[in-house]
């Protein structure tokens, strides 16, 4: 009778063995399935992208219009498909891809490192310190390196973005602060920066504030190829550090305490984090404008196909992020054409809605 019972046991133990990893392979079948689909998805509206406009194209002709330059005479492409692919929209999207990729990412990373599902970059400052920066350079003409013109926008936009995180770094420097007080910190930069924006937009002339608001709002419209290797070199950047900064913030969502017990540099990792985060996000909204909830929304959609293991966060929000910021660039474009919106105001439109949908569904579970 005794045996009888521990064969019993046994074979339920092995039983419940099973079931765990039949969950296990059907959790990471998901995973898989979620970033391959992405891929995916962003080649085919990449592809739609391309063929969208006033000048009219198919699916396939953008496509060969892009295999044409590496394989001349391979490929019969007219050369006003050749011409508008290469010259108008091709920047445009590599732009909202690599931007949207990098968006996603520093939001994903923020939140993990100050485990707060609404910390982002632009929490913290970075696109309100952004906005006083270009306000300066659209209303002055000039940038505080002796630049001109767009590049001044440009300059001035990053530097003005880089103050919050000096503020924050002082701040953890000098007060230890914790993560409340770090997001109330870029807060309150916020409402500082903005309100030091519209003094300016209340003096400068009626032609500067629509400027002004236009690049608030965020666009792509002036998506150029040389921005592209400034862009593509802190999406890499911001891609390869967050990736070996991914066990050590998985490890810290235990609490700090166990994970320095686990020989993780808790400061270490959250400074470079954090660095990296706005750094990104720096150097993007200086280039598009201050484009919304893209940071926010995508790691919420990723996490909840993904789970919470960072390296896998990394990876999906930075492909969720690109398909968000590329439909909503389609949307911008096609909605009212020939009248093109701007994108900013595209991703608050549709993020705000699908954020408040994620919460509920959160809730109801």
């Amino acid at each position: 009778m005794v045996e009888q019972k521990q064969v019993n046991l046994e074979t339920m133990q092995d039983f419940t063995v099973e079931e765990e990893k039949k969950k296990y392979r059907k959790i990471v079948a998901k995973r898989g399935l979620f970033i391959v689909v992405s891929v995916v998805l962003l080649i085919v509206i990449s592809g739609v992208a391309l063929a969208l406009g006033s000048a009219d194209m198919t699916f396939f002709d953008a496509y060969l219009a892009i295999f044409a330059r590496f394989s001349p005479g391979w490929f019969n492409v007219s050369s006003l498909a050749y011409t508008v692919v290469w010259t108008l929209r091709l920047p445009r999207i590599l732009l909202a891809i690599s931007a949207g990729a990098a968006l996603a990412m520093s939001g994903c990373s923020t939140q993990a490192i100050l485990r707060n599902p609404i910390a982002t970059p632009y929490t913290l400052g970075v696109s309100a310190g952004a906005g006083l920066g270009a306000a300066i350079g659209i209303i002055l003409g000039k940038g505080l390196l002796n630049s001109s013109g767009d590049f001044s926008i440009i300059v001035n936009a990053f530097i003005f973005s880089l103050i919050p995180i000096a503020v924050i770094l002082l701040l953890v420097k000098r007060k230890g602060a914790s993560s409340e007080t770090m997001i109330l910190a870029g807060v309150a930069m916020v409402y500082i920066f903005n309100a030091c924006t519209t003094i300016l937009q209340y003096f400068a002339d009626p032609n500067a504030v629509a400027a002004i608001v236009f690049w608030l709002v965020g666009d792509l419209s002036r998506a150029a190829w040389y921005q592209l290797p400034y862009v593509f070199g802190v999406l890499l950047l911001s891609f390869g550090i967050n990736l070996w900064l991914a066990w050590d913030i998985n490890t810290m969502k235990l609490g700090d305490d166990t994970a320095k017990s686990l020989g993780v540099n808790v400061d270490r990792t959250r400074k470079l984090s954090l660095i990296i985060a706005c750094l990104s996000t720096a150097t993007i909204v200086a280039f598009t404008g201050a484009i919304g909830f893209i940071c926010l929304v995508a790691p919420h959609i990723c996490r909840a196909f993904t789970g919470s293991d960072q390296r896998l966060l990394i990876i999906s929000s930075a492909l969720i992020g690109a398909i968000m910021l590329l439909a909503a660039d389609i949307f911008a474009r096609q909605l009212l054409a020939p009248i093109v919106l701007p994108v900013g105001a595209i991703t608050a439109f549709l993020g705000g809605p699908l954020l408040l949908y994620l919460l509920t569904k959160r809730k109801t579970h």
